[in-house]
């Protein structure tokens, strides 16, 4: 079963991010440190990045929600890599980044709610909703995968290709279009998760 699970693994544009950006993240992560913030401080100020945003969306200042939305992203990155700086990562903090960004999402998608119910755009909402129910989707596939041993990473879609599809819509106020793009692609990539786990979960048994 773990060579089937090693074999189903893949790199995930997330992980060439990583890569790529760790020159960056790093010293920030390592200065935040000697400023004697802890990671989960800088998750928290993330969720409250998040919340203002979705604020200003809901009050109709879409770009400006766009913009700082744009500003706090990199936050993401910053509190993983500052505890693995400090030697102290954890399961727990591990924990509390995954659950804080589900709710930093999905207030976002609040305040995009919001936006539309008072522009009585009901397509809009619908859109919101899809767009949600798939990124919650995304992550649940994935974490379910995992508890059961399966490789969960697989698909097109996750949340930092959601960000970089939505973060554009939102400062050119284009977001029924961002959120039209996410709907169907986020669901696809939940399916295509559920399809790897099943692939996987075959091939298991026929070891």
């Amino acid at each position: 079963m773990e060579q089937a699970i090693k074999d189903a693994k893949v790199k995930t544009f997330t992980d060439f991010l990583r890569v790529v950006f760790k020159n960056v993240i790093d010293p920030i992560a390592a200065f935040l440190n000697r400023l004697g913030l802890k990671p989960n401080t800088v998750t928290l100020s993330g969720l409250i990045g998040h919340t203002a945003a979705a604020y200003l969306i809901a009050q109709g200042e879409v770009t400006w929600g766009g913009l700082l939305i744009l500003v706090m992203a990199p936050v993401d990155a910053l509190d993983g890599a500052m505890a693995r700086l400090r030697g102290e990562p954890s399961k727990f903090g591990a924990f509390i980044d995954s659950v804080t960004d589900r709710y930093s999402e999905l207030v976002l998608f609040g305040g995009l709610l919001v936006y539309f119910l008072n522009q009585n755009n009901w397509l809009g909402c619908g859109l919101v909703y899809l767009a949600a129910a798939g990124s919650v989707m995304v992550s649940y596939t994935r974490a379910r995968a995992e508890t059961l041993g399966f490789d969960g990473k697989i698909g097109l879609l996750s949340r930092v290709e959601r960000y970089i599809i939505l973060i554009p819509s939102l400062i050119f106020n284009l977001s029924i279009y961002g959120l039209g793009i996410i709907a169907v692609l986020a669901n696809f990539t939940a399916v295509q998760r559920i399809w790897s786990v099943r692939k996987q979960a075959h091939e298991t048994m026929n070891l």
